[in-house]
């Protein structure tokens, strides 16, 4: 094992991290385009079989912060442990699932892994030198990002070659693989914070999450006017509200107010939702349009794996984009290229309102949109690592990646209200749905582009700890200081 006093050289761990990394990011999306063949194969109805990614959503927007916050205070390395066991012991039971109950459940643990892009950041700011911190970082986000449309793509050829357990198996192999070497070559984290967990606001923070999550799920099921979407929406603010009073009364609270009221901090998190809003709708809703039929007067009656390609140019270029963007911040700064990454997305979004009657055109809207998602995730990354101090940086990347969750729920919630607002009389939502859905997308990240302009500005120059940046001198007081292998 690793020790304090020999440490194992950044290159190793980071292999490591991507592993564990990259194995969440593909089991994010991997069952979305076959919950059809569940559906099937486990004899069960089509709004329980929601609830394979219902609970996985719910389950992981629970555990990222408190995942994060948990290696902040007992040490990084051990949680990442830890996130790697439970996707791995998750993906067995959905691997091995009899019905559909098992199978929720198996999706249901996989969630813990939720702390996983949190804990890798923060391993990676105690383990690199300072000059390889953004491009790291940066790296890690995009590849996090691009897994979601990878998984999209891979789905397809996966279940018709191998079976859809084998969307659990592969995973599983390469979770209990990162497992190990994490526990063999990881080193345990030198910065720390001092106190417990504190279990009521961890109580709060679920309970508001699901409430909130599940409202806007089920919203276009059982109707936004509904008693129990109008309910479960009052109770999310409501215990949200004290969730915050909470917090600051706690003596180690686990996301610290003071540091989410930080306007480097905020703002990114503004951003991150807004992103969230436009980039988990793409991955769910395009799939569906060119997989409707011809006959609709739109679609192409696409297989799940003609789907699937269709967001390959995403995936590509969101991540080879990812690993240019830290020379890209170097010259224009964080603030600008996250600016900058949201109007490119933009502009793709655009292209898919008004043109999508050729596959052509959807092939060239997700290789844009893949840029633009490629740099404002890669590059807000490291604007919240900058942000604050190291024995922060699980809790506060982590509440950053569980935003854009919740942006994503709500952009899915959205776009199917939209597009299922007017069907044609075979059941079949008509073209305009997409039109306008798309068109609402493109809202969504005009606001993230507006917002992206509140970010305080960084100097060109600066990487993140190679020099305290503006970011770094608003920040709560710094940590105790720790290990920086060089």
């Amino acid at each position: 094992m690793a020790t304090e006093t020999q440490r194992t050289h950044y290159r190793v761990t980071y292999v490591v991290l991507v592993a564990g990394v990259l194995a969440f990011a593909l089991l994010q999306s991997l069952v979305a385009p076959v919950l059809p063949v569940i559906r099937n194969e486990l004899h069960t109805s089509q709004s329980t079989a929601t609830w394979v990614m219902t609970a996985y959503l719910l389950s992981a927007s629970i555990f990222t912060p408190i995942m994060g916050r948990l290696g902040d205070m007992i040490g990084k390395k051990k949680v990442f442990v830890l996130t790697m066991i439970g996707l791995t012991i998750g993906s067995l039971v959905a691997a091995l699932a009899p019905n559909i109950e098992t199978m929720i459940l198996g999706r249901t643990i996989q969630g813990i892994g939720g702390g996983v892009l949190p804990l890798a950041f923060g391993i990676i700011r105690d383990e690199f030198p300072k000059k390889r911190l953004h491009g790291a970082v940066s790296a890690l986000a995009a590849l996090m990002a691009a897994g979601g449309g990878a998984g999209v793509v891979l789905a397809g050829p996966i279940n018709n070659s191998l079976g859809y357990t084998w969307l659990f198996w592969l995973p599983m192999i390469v979770t209990a693989a990162s497992a190990a070497a994490a526990f063999i070559l990881v080193p345990e984290s030198l910065n720390r914070t001092r106190g417990r967990l504190s279990v009521l606001p961890a109580v709060a923070l679920s309970v508001w999450l699901v409430a909130l999550l599940v409202a806007f799920s089920k919203a276009p099921a059982w109707g936004w006017g509904s008693g129990r979407v109008v309910g479960l929406l009052v109770a999310a603010v409501a215990i949200a509200f004290a969730w915050v009073l909470m917090e600051k009364r706690a003596k180690t609270p686990i996301v610290d107010m003071n540091m989410m009221r930080q306007k480097a901090v905020w703002t990114n998190n503004l951003v991150a939702l807004l992103l969230g809003v436009g980039m988990f709708a793409v991955f769910s809703f395009l799939p569906q349009f060119v997989t409707t039929p011809k006959s609709a007067g739109y679609g192409f009656s696409g297989s799940v794996t003609e789907a699937g390609l269709i967001l390959l140019p995403l995936t590509v270029t969101m991540f080879l984009t990812g690993l240019i963007s830290g020379r890209l911040v170097s010259r224009i700064g964080g603030k600008s290229t996250v600016f900058l990454g949201l109007l490119v997305s933009l502009a793709a979004m655009l292209l898919l309102t008004f043109a999508h009657t050729e596959k052509w055109e959807l092939y060239l809207a997700t290789g844009i949109m893949g840029v633009g998602f490629g740099l404002a995730y890669s590059s807000m990354a490291s604007l919240i690592i900058s942000a604050v101090p190291p024995a922060q940086t699980g809790v506060a990347s982590g509440m950053n990646t569980n935003l854009r969750t919740v942006g994503g729920s709500i952009g899915a919630a959205l776009m199917a209200s939209i597009v299922t607002s007017n069907l044609r009389p075979d059941g079949l939502p008509k073209e305009s749905g997409y039109t306008h859905g798309f068109a609402m997308l493109s809202t969504a990240l005009v606001i993230g582009a507006l917002a992206a302009l509140l970010i305080p500005r960084q100097q060109k120059t600066t990487i993140p700890g190679q020099r305290k940046s503006v970011l770094q001198k608003t920040a709560t007081a710094p940590a105790p200081s720790g290990n920086t292998a060089g």
